[in-house]
């Protein structure tokens, strides 16, 4: 007798969600924790995504420039076509609460061709970065040279020769007039863009070579003199890169240092293969967090504020335009990156591991972690915070793209269509997209609403080694073993 009775049940609950025009009661809360308009507006359980984003627009005051809003329960799930529709069941006795999460407000396209393929490097490519303004692209690979190319007419612009060995880090700083490159012989070059001349001296204290680069954000300092680099000796050094000295060294890993972050609150983010992150004060170099917990060598790190911090003044809802002056930019800077905190609610940390997980950390107020994120197979390469904070992307031997929360880690999904080793991932500059490289010499576009392979970019001749989307959105960089870099476009 129970089965009937079952299906009854299940035929009600399809009628209970069948009728659009049953009323209920919900309550808008940002993603800071902040209640919108007040408890308990009612709404019809069919109301449409459209109208609860014209709704939402008048409670934020934006209805004469309306925003692109999405709506998620408080367990993640979205609301795509309207509430009845996207929830299993809908209590009507209880007030419904929906996260706000205002979207992008310019739309990138994904990138469908390539548009170039330049030779000219004479060893594989083992980094490329696109410039904080899109407009400068530079290249480092093992033929000891950093080479920038001419975004706009897909040519070779400079060589910059002077390294004895593979240059293995390539890092714009975020006022986009210098570059700095770092080789195995543990020596710092820094480039003029404009004529790929040196500036200075080559920096040189690091007894082996160095893994990693950060430049002081733009709004702690407007001209872009400190630079924060991480060595396979254990120690993180910090340039004056006007006078060509070191400021300080922070020592303390007992092992290769990994991976560098330079943070928006004075903090300096480092993970090692002594298996511990440590946060430093960059203004004295006091070490003031040890965060352990992994089980195994650190590969990599990302922070939520990564993105706002590398393209500092160049807003790409504004086409990424150049500040009129240093102050400016440093005003621009700020603003953004505290709105960016506003929507956070702090400075969010997360690790990768050749332990094949990832913690993600609040490392200015605790030791502890927020989360253990697992789930890949193999170690994990790469981690990214998406521009928005919203979602952390991770890349990992095991041939798959994760996705995470970056409020709660909680899993949200995998990326599979890679058929090797994902080695590198860039976010589009919106957070819609999500580009991947890989051993198996493709690229991937995934859109990340659907969590759906979009296109699949055949065309190198080896392993893909590295990705960026230039932060206008309008082109891919790639590089690897085959030493040809390829522009991609719409």
């Amino acid at each position: 007798m129970v089965e009937p009775k079952m299906k009854r049940k299940k035929e009600e609950i399809a009628e209970e969600k069948m009728d659009p025009d049953a009323q209920i009661s919900i309550r808008f809360l940002g993603e800071n924790g902040n209640e919108l308009g007040g408890s308990g507006i009612v709404i019809p359980v069919g109301i449409s995504v459209e109208n609860l984003q014209q709704l939402c627009n008048q409670l934020l005051d934006t209805g004469d420039d309306p925003l692109p809003i999405s709506f998620f329960t408080e367990d993640g799930v979205e609301i795509r076509e309207s509430i009845n529709q996207s929830l299993e069941k809908v209590d009507q006795e209880k007030v419904l609460t929906l996260v706000y999460a205002p979207q992008a407000v310019f739309r990138i396209y994904p990138v469908t061709r390539c548009s170039s393929s330049i030779p000219g490097h004479g060893e594989p490519i083992i980094s490329a970065q696109f410039s904080p303004d899109g407009n400068g692209l530079a290249s480092g690979s093992g033929d000891c040279t950093l080479r920038i190319w001419d975004t706009q007419t897909e040519l070779p612009l400079y060589t910059c020769k002077g390294h004895k060995n593979h240059v293995l880090c390539v890092s714009w700083s975020p006022n986009a007039e210098k570059i700095a490159s770092a080789c195995r012989n543990g020596q710092i070059m820094l480039w003029n863009p404009k004529n790929g001349e040196q500036i200075g001296k080559t920096l040189t204290g690091h007894k082996q070579w160095i893994t990693s680069l950060a430049w002081e954000p733009l709004h702690k300092d407007s001209t872009s003199r400190h630079l924060a680099s991480a060595g396979k000796d254990g120690n993180i050094r910090i340039w004056d890169t006007v006078k060509g000295l070191t400021v300080r060294t922070l020592s303390g890993h007992t092992a290769s240092v990994t991976c560098l972050r330079w943070g928006g609150q004075g903090l300096i983010y480092t993970g090692s293969q002594d298996r511990t992150v440590k946060v430093w004060r960059a203004d004295d170099g006091v070490m003031c967090r040890n965060l352990t917990g992994h089980a195994h060598w650190i590969n990599t790190l990302a922070l939520n504020t990564d993105y706002v911090l590398r393209t500092s003044c160049f807003d790409p809802a504004n086409h990424c335009a150049k500040p009129e002056d240093d102050k400016k930019a440093q005003e621009i800077a700020d603003r953004r990156y505290n709105e960016v905190l506003r929507i956070c609610g702090g400075e969010r940390l997360v690790s990768g591991s050749d332990d094949f997980t990832m913690f993600l950390w609040n490392p200015s107020e605790s030791k502890q972690h927020i989360a253990r994120l697992t789930g890949h197979q193999q170690l994990v390469n790469q981690v990214v915070f998406s521009p928005d904070t919203r979602t952390v992307a991770s890349a990992s031997f095991d041939k798959s793209i994760k996705l995470w929360c970056g409020r709660t880690g909680k899993y949200l999904s995998s990326l599979r269509g890679h058929v090797q080793a994902v080695y590198q991932i860039a976010w589009s500059a919106d957070s819609r997209l999500l580009v991947s490289g890989s051993a198996d010499s493709t690229l991937k576009i995934w859109d990340i609403r659907s969590k759906r392979l979009m296109f699949d970019l055949p065309g190198h001749g080896d392993e893909v080694y590295t990705v960026d989307w230039s932060p206008e959105g309008t082109k891919v960089v790639s590089g690897g073993k085959d030493k040809v870099l390829k522009l991609w476009r719409q």
